[in-house]
C-alpha cells in the first residue's frame, strides 16, 4: 500500500493531504492506518480537520467523513467542491482521465432538461438550446451541441468536450469559459474542445 496520505498540524486546524494520484481503495486503506496517529492528536481537542490535495468525488468524501467521525468527534471540511459547476470550483487542477464512470443518455435533450454527473456523460443525440450537460470529467455528444456543456466541472482542466457540431453561445471546461461568435460555429464534423498550453479553451 502506498503512503498516499500525510497529516500536517497547522495553527487552527489539522490537514489531511491526499496524493493526487491516489485511488479510492488506497485512500481508505491509508486513512484507516493513519487513524491511530490521528487519534493521538485528539485528547479532548476539537481542532477541525481539513482534507486537501486530490479533488474527490462526493462518494469518497462521504466515506472519508464517516471513517473519521466514527473514530473522532470532529468537524471535517473538504477542499473538494460538493456541487458541480463554475461557482462550486475552488481550484483548477490537471488530472489525466485514464478511466471514467460514464452515464449514457439515449435521445436528445430538450430545453429545460439537465444532466449532472460525477464522471463522464455521453449523449446519444443533440443537446438543444436551453438544455444543460454538466460532468466532472468528459462530455461526448453524438449529435449537435446547441445548449450548455460544462466538462471538468469540479476543476479538472484535462477534461474535454467532443461533439459533431458546436452551435451554442459558450462552452465551459473546469474554470474556463469560451464564448462563440456566430462566425465561429463549426461545421457538422467531429469537434474536440480542450484547454491548451496557453490555458485557454481551443476547438479542433
Amino acid at each position: 500500500m502506498k503512503n498516499c496520505i500525510t497529516i500536517q498540524l497547522k495553527k487552527d486546524e489539522i490537514w489531511i493531504k491526499i496524493s493526487e494520484e491516489a485511488e479510492e481503495k488506497e485512500i481508505i486503506e491509508c486513512l484507516t492506518q493513519k487513524l491511530v496517529d490521528l487519534k493521538k492528536l485528539y485528547k479532548g481537542d476539537k481542532t477541525p480537520i481539513k482534507v486537501t490535495g486530490k479533488i474527490l468525488k462526493n462518494r469518497e468524501m462521504e466515506e472519508i467523513q464517516e471513517i473519521i467521525r466514527n473514530n473522532i468527534e470532529v468537524e471535517v471540511e473538504f477542499e473538494s467542491p460538493k456541487t458541480l459547476g463554475l461557482y462550486g470550483i475552488k481550484k483548477g487542477f490537471e488530472q489525466e482521465i485514464k478511466s471514467s464512470e460514464t452515464t449514457f443518455h439515449k435521445g436528445s435533450l430538450r430545453s429545460g432538461q439537465k444532466i449532472e454527473f460525477e464522471g463522464s456523460v455521453v449523449v446519444i443525440g443533440d443537446v438543444n438550446a436551453g438544455a444543460e450537460v454538466i460532468a466532472s470529467e468528459n462530455i461526448v455528444i453524438l449529435g449537435e451541441l446547441r445548449g450548455l456543456a460544462h466538462a471538468g466541472a469540479k476543476g479538472n482542466r484535462k477534461a474535454i468536450i467532443a461533439t459533431n457540431k458546436i452551435d451554442c453561445p459558450q462552452i465551459r471546461i473546469a474554470d474556463k469559459i469560451k464564448e462563440f461568435e456566430k462566425n465561429e460555429i463549426t461545421e457538422s464534423t467531429l469537434s474536440c474542445a480542450y484547454i491548451n498550453e496557453q490555458n485557454e479553451i481551443t476547438v479542433e
